[in-house]
């Protein structure tokens, strides 16, 4: 058998050209390849949509073109993405072929085209006695989005998490049963699943581990099926075990900055002793990220500005407050301007100011600034003797000494003068010209270059 293998489009209002554009490639080139049958591993929605939506009439398309040419099945996704029932009018969508919701555990056997499915979560032994003289060319173990609501109701909130592996390895055990009789018989076999796997990387490059996760390597390959298809990490990868192997395709195009890798679909050539797969590249957009701990490099922007013709480009930056103004945001955009996109990112940070240590246990003014002084390395001597004429003398007094200390005609007296830092005047202004100097301070322009 070949099986196409599509997940995560993603269908929604913002996400439509990305998805459309991607899908549309992949239904084509499917059909062309002259696949069998066609999975979508859930999350074919992004999120709730209406009837009339655009994004729900491009998929449902797109859906139909698959059906013309091939069985479809279409599996429950993560419920914040697909709500329950999405689904169920992909049904009455169908074309030359039949489209198959897979929102149960149950497996589904195929012959001569059309599903037929187990009455529980397996095909029982008198289920396969009826089936395996019938000659089916395909059995698919469907494992949609378990709900942890409901099981957290059953088993209690502080079991759900690790649970849920345990409900589904037990499931998988009891697949694999039934898996391995009809791979005895020559039977194809493939697992269908929404989830995480233990150990499985994220589009990010984030490493997935921990106790909470839906899977493990080792309960999907104890399912026995040749292949298992699953759908919720946005990155391919595989993991290969005694030929029989455990695939991710990945989303189908790319719809956030950052992420890693080719997207595509999967075309898997599938028997009963394994399974092997190729992607298949579709064409997402193009991201370009740059990020920059400081102010952005204005010449490294203008470099990759000339190779980012129709791509989509994210500009980050970190700084601080005081210099957040020194960014020329409006250079950037028009750097960019021939970009599909662009998004511009700051984060600013706040500056922290904290008094000088001991500061506080310091009885005097005096002694205070000294404190100071010593910890910034700056002599406190002058400083000092600010602080001593600000005591002894109030601002009138202290503005008519040095008045009087920049016109007198006799050699100054400096200590007023050199307590506020001011050098002697060298050429003392004449008496007669005094008050005219004194009162151009006032008509002229201080402020003039």
């Amino acid at each position: 058998m070949k099986v196409a293998h599509f997940s995560d489009l993603h269908y929604s209002p913002g996400n439509l050209v990305e998805a459309d554009r991607c899908f549309s490639f992949a239904v084509a080139n499917a059909v062309a390849s002259g696949a069998d049958i066609a999975v979508i591993s859930g999350d074919s929605t992004d999120h709730r949509l209406d009837a009339h939506s655009p994004a729900l009439n491009a998929l449902a398309t797109r859906v139909h073109e698959l059906s013309n040419a091939m069985p479809v099945i279409m599996l429950q996704g993560t419920f914040s993405h697909e709500p329950a029932g999405t689904l169920d009018n992909f049904a009455f969508m169908y074309g030359a072929h039949p489209i198959v919701i897979a929102d149960e555990v149950q497996q589904i056997a195929f012959i001569d085209g059309q599903p037929h499915r187990s009455a529980g979560a397996v095909f029982s032994e008198r289920e396969l006695e009826a089936l395996l003289p019938r000659r089916p060319t395909l059995v698919v173990t469907a494992l949609p989005t378990i709900s942890k609501g409901e099981l957290a109701v059953r088993v209690g909130a502080l079991n759900a998490a690790t649970a849920l592996a345990d409900v589904l390895g037990g499931f998988l055990g009891a697949a694999g049963q039934v898996n391995d009789r009809l791979r005895l018989a020559g039977i194809a076999t493939i697992g269908i699943s929404h989830g995480t796997v233990n150990g499985c990387q994220t589009e990010h490059g984030v490493t997935m581990a921990g106790f909470d996760h839906e899977f493990s390597t080792t309960a999907l390959f104890d399912a026995q099926c040749s292949a298992f298809l699953l759908g919720h990490i946005h990155k391919e990868q595989g993991w290969e075990y005694c030929g029989r192997m455990i695939g991710y395709p990945g989303s189908i195009g790319r719809f956030h900055y950052g992420e890693e890798g080719a997207k595509g679909y999967l075309l898997w050539d599938v028997d009963a002793a394994g399974a092997q797969y190729g992607m298949v590249t579709t064409p997402a957009r193009e991201t370009v990220c740059l990020d920059f701990n400081g102010p952005p490099d204005m010449a490294r922007l203008a470099e990759v500005a000339a190779m980012s013709n129709d791509k989509f480009v994210r500009v980050r930056w970190q700084i601080d407050e005081e210099h957040r103004q020194s960014v020329d945001r409006e250079a950037i955009a028009a750097m960019f301007a021939n970009a599909a996109e662009l998004k511009v990112e700051a984060r600013i940070l706040p500056v922290s100011r904290s008094r000088a240590q001991g500061i506080s246990l310091e009885a005097t003014l005096e002694g205070k600034l000294a404190r100071w002084a010593g910890l910034t390395n700056i002599d406190a001597t002058p400083l000092l003797g600010r602080v001593n004429l600000l005591e002894a003398s109030d601002a009138q007094g202290i503005v008519d000494e040095v008045l009087l200390h920049l016109f007198r005609e006799d050699e100054p007296d400096p200590a007023p003068a050199t307590a506020l830092g001011l050098q002697p005047a060298i050429d003392p202004i004449p008496l007669d010209d005094r008050e005219a100097s004194i009162t151009g301070w006032f008509e002229e322009d201080l402020f003039a270059t």
